[in-house]
């Protein structure tokens, strides 16, 4: 037995890698108030671990404080060690959120939604993923003999989350070749970002002990399907009671569901530079690939942005309780506290601006022509992370949500990720995204 193990502070960053400093586990109160030492440069290190212009140079300090409610500590019982790593905020020297903190972003963008609707958020987070190096590929979408292949992985991968305080839902054998989607119940506030970025370094540790490798990577082959990271969303007033639904409406959304989504729609194609982040998430963000390509609500359609999702009961009471909607245009290569709070913000906005309850889709856009889809008040998604950058930073409401500065940061940020594959193919785009995610 290690007599003073290492506990492991992180952060999740603009690039959506799990980032941070380990330090004995013995200095852990210490480090609950003082933090360790992190750098604002930091937040320049694009995915593929070169660093993009910073205008922060070599200057500066801040603090990583670790979360005593986000620690995690699992045994995976193979004899091996146990793993222990806590979330956190970065912050200044005199303890102030730093304005490139995701998760402090987050936080702000909660604040906004109680503010405007009177709500809390209840969320979680669906993952795709796939097996690298798995050799065969064999037709086993949705099959017992795929779930048996990986059923090492998926009890292992429960039984850690589990450990970490989530709530297992459901492991399965997904459609695409050596695809698996993992996924955990709902939490409320930040928390549902929190463990987000838990399961999916759980995740890869979990197939690490089975001598495997996992990517979330947003597609591998750009001819199959992609991986996804659905984002569930409900409400609770504050009395605890659920907000989002109405029996009265058509589709069953209350009137702050209703400018909630409609916030999101209106700016769905600005938001998303920050949703599918990766310059190969707009692969994925296709017609006919069960992903999401307009920005439109669906009912109960996996080819819409926004989805409501199915209930399981004719008692009112329980309905209200389960009924939810779906973000589907996001992927892994974004943070999920900068995923969600980008979410946020904009249905936060629709709120704020009171926007009336957008219609409900329940066709194929892809069929529609441009004039159609216009009169409609539907627009195709951006098909490049550079145009998606493009109206993110041009649109004047979306970047005044985040702190000064933060917008040109992430542009640069990400203008850096794309430079860095300008001279390569797409399956070499992809396989580069493969070993980062």
């Amino acid at each position: 037995m290690i007599s003073n193990p290492l506990v492991f502070a992180a952060t999740s960053d603009i690039a959506g890698r799990t980032r941070g400093k380990a330090f004995p586990v013995l200095e852990l109160d210490k480090r609950l108030k003082r933090g360790i030492g992190w750098t604002p440069t930091n937040v320049m290190i694009t995915c593929f671990d070169a660093i993009a212009p910073s205008p922060f140079g070599s200057l500066g300090d801040l603090l990583l404080i670790p979360d005593p409610e986000a620690r995690v500590e699992v045994d995976f019982a193979d004899g091996g060690l146990v793993e222990h790593f806590m979330l956190g905020d970065i912050t200044d020297l005199d303890g102030r959120p730093w304005d490139c903190c995701t998760r402090s972003i987050l936080k702000a963008a909660l604040e906004r939604l109680r503010s405007c609707g009177g709500i809390e958020l209840v969320s979680a987070f669906e993952h795709e993923f796939q097996m690298l190096n798995a050799g065969e590929v064999l037709p086993d979408a949705y099959s017992l003999r795929g779930f048996t292949r990986r059923r090492q992985l998926g009890e292992a991968l429960m039984s850690a989350l589990a450990q970490a305080g989530l709530t297992p839902d459901t492991f399965m054998k997904e459609f695409g070749p050596n695809q698996y989607e993992v996924t955990n119940g709902p939490a409320q506030g930040h928390r549902s970002a929190d463990q987000a970025v838990i399961l999916r370094e759980l995740t890869r540790m979990a197939a690490q002990r089975c001598g495997e490798q996992v990517t979330f990577a947003p597609i591998l082959d750009p001819t199959s399907v992609g991986n996804g990271v659905h984002i569930h969303m409900s409400f609770l007033d504050g009395n605890g009671s659920p907000a989002t639904y109405d029996e009265n409406d058509p589709f069953g959304m209350s009137k702050l569901t209703g400018s909630f989504i409609a916030g999101v729609l209106k700016y769905l194609d600005s938001i998303v530079a920050l949703t599918a982040p990766s310059d190969i998430s707009y692969l994925r963000l296709t017609p006919n690939r069960w992903s999401a390509a307009y920005n439109n609500l669906g009912f109960r359609d996996r080819e819409a942005s926004v989805r409501i999702c199915p209930t399981t009961s004719a008692d009112p009471e329980k309905i209200a309780r389960q009924y939810n909607f779906e973000y589907r245009a996001a992927d892994a290569a974004a943070s999920p506290y900068l995923a969600l709070a980008s979410v946020l913000h904009a249905g936060a906005q629709g709120i704020e601006d009171g926007l009336p309850t957008p219609q409900v889709t329940q066709e194929n856009l892809s069929v529609l022509s441009e004039a159609q889809l216009s009169d409609r008040g539907y627009k195709r998604l951006p098909q490049s992370l550079e145009e998606a950058l493009l109206r993110f930073e041009q649109n004047d409401i979306v970047t005044r949500w985040f702190p000064d500065g933060f917008a040109s940061i992430y542009t640069t940020h990400k203008r850096a990720e794309i430079a860095h594959l300008s001279n390569r193919t797409v399956k070499e785009r992809c396989a580069a995204y493969s070993k980062v995610y």
